[in-house]
């Protein structure tokens, strides 16, 4: 299975998460500034919430994929809103790109707001889920 790690984070939250994505299923953590160039059968695409929206850095990123994606499995962090999946779903189907339905989501820090997340468990917990999901869909053949 091809796979490919995209994000984009403002504060360091979500570049967290990717880091330990990447680390996890052995792919390198790109910017959303970094467009993929080839076909992936799935891409981890990590994003947070910047005043009740997704960054115009990943609608751009989405808007301007031009290679096939599989999958999409969304990652995110936000202090208030709980997730980016509706959003970047939306974004995504207007594409004709699949999102998958497993997402991993935790609170990222925002000033005094959820001071030290992600933290060491929520790292676990997403390089747990990044495990989980190559290693479910390489049975499945995605």
């Amino acid at each position: 299975m091809k796979a490919a790690v995209r994000y984009y984070s403002r504060g360091g939250n979500t570049k967290k998460l990717a880091e330990a994505v990447s680390k996890a299923i052995d792919v390198p953590a790109k910017t959303t500034s970094e467009p993929l160039t080839e076909d992936v059968d799935v891409l981890f695409l990590g994003s947070s919430v910047y005043a009740y929206g997704v960054d115009d850095n990943v609608k751009e990123f989405i808007k301007n994929i031009n290679v096939k994606v599989g999958k999409v499995v969304n990652f995110s962090t936000a202090a208030i809103v709980k997730s980016t999946y509706n959003q970047v779903k939306k974004l995504l189907d207007e594409k004709g790109i699949t999102m998958a339905k497993e997402e991993f989501y935790c609170k990222g820090s925002f000033g005094p707001l959820h001071r030290g997340k992600p933290n060491e468990k929520d790292l676990k917990e997403v390089t747990d889920f990044a495990k989980r999901y190559v290693k479910k869909n390489k049975k499945v053949g995605i």
